[in-house]
């Protein structure tokens, strides 16, 4: 009786474990195949937009060397203290990230912003490394208008990344990250500390190894509610950044998309962009 209640049970928990083992590797795939998804949330414009803006701009289309299109708005005033270019978030398009840039506009900077391939009406094909690409072409395109010393590159969450990696590649007067991760891994790593992510992630955006090859000053502003990148990553990409010339700037209490509502970020702002 004893044996057969043992082996009832044995059953039980080898069919438990099949399922669990089951969901384990059907959550693994949707996290391989739907990352992507799970990563860019772009809006589509259609190619007949009209941006409306307060601020004087001029909309380009720039091709890439794979016959990509990328949209971009280049904000202009009348003798600018510098030109700002601006890596915008992982959700929506140039219709709201422009209203956001006016913010620097305002402050008698010019601003170029792009929109991401799939983002508004960018075209092409999504990849890492299409990003970094498409990001340098854009920074060539300024190096054609402006002295390289008066580029100041800003990325703001997503568009972290791209900054940091082409502040390693380039020498821009400054580098601005407003809610930076070390990695996409790490962040991944955090959501999903379950699973095997580094072999899953095809995006990787490895910030950290890129800002140890930076030479210009650094800020870094990271809210310590901050809900969608944790606090933590940001603080450990801060450990690894080349300490004398880069400041991190804490905001208590502030998350993912509100620092700009705290006077903190506005004093730190008011020093660098003067």
């Amino acid at each position: 009786m004893l044996n057969t209640h043992q082996n009832l049970l044995k059953r039980k928990l080898k069919k438990f474990a099949l399922i669990l083992l089951s969901i384990y590797i059907m959550v693994g795939s949707l996290l391989y195949f739907l990352q992507e998804k799970m990563l860019f949330l772009p809006t589509v414009l259609e190619q007949d937009y009209v941006y409306k803006f307060s601020q004087p701009f001029d909309e380009l289309f720039l091709k890439t060397d794979d016959d990509a299109v990328i949209n971009a708005i280049h904000f202009k005033v009348e003798n600018p203290k510098g030109v700002i270019l601006y890596f915008h978030g992982n959700a929506g398009d140039l219709s709201r990230w422009g209203l956001i840039a006016e913010y620097f506009v305002e402050k008698q900077y010019d601003v170029l912003i792009m929109d991401y391939r799939t983002y508004g009406k960018s075209t092409g094909k999504l990849s890492e490394k299409a990003l970094y690409n498409d990001g340098q072409l854009c920074y060539n395109y300024l190096k054609e208008h402006y002295n390289e010393a008066r580029i100041t590159l800003y990325g703001r969450s997503l568009g972290t990344g791209v900054a940091t990696y082409l502040a390693s590649k380039n020498k821009p007067k400054q580098l601005i990250l407003e809610t930076p991760y070390y990695s996409i891994i790490d962040v991944a790593k955090s959501r999903f500390p379950m699973f095997p992510v580094e072999a899953l992630l095809k995006y990787k955006l490895q910030t950290n190894q890129y800002i140890k090859q930076v030479k210009c000053p650094i800020t870094m502003f990271h809210g310590t509610e901050d809900s969608v990148v944790p606090f933590a990553s940001a603080k450990k990409l801060f450990e690894v950044s080349p300490k004398p010339i880069t400041t991190f700037v804490t905001i208590e209490n502030g998350n993912h998309g509100n620092l700009i509502n705290y006077e903190l970020y506005h004093a730190q702002i008011k020093k660098i962009l003067p």
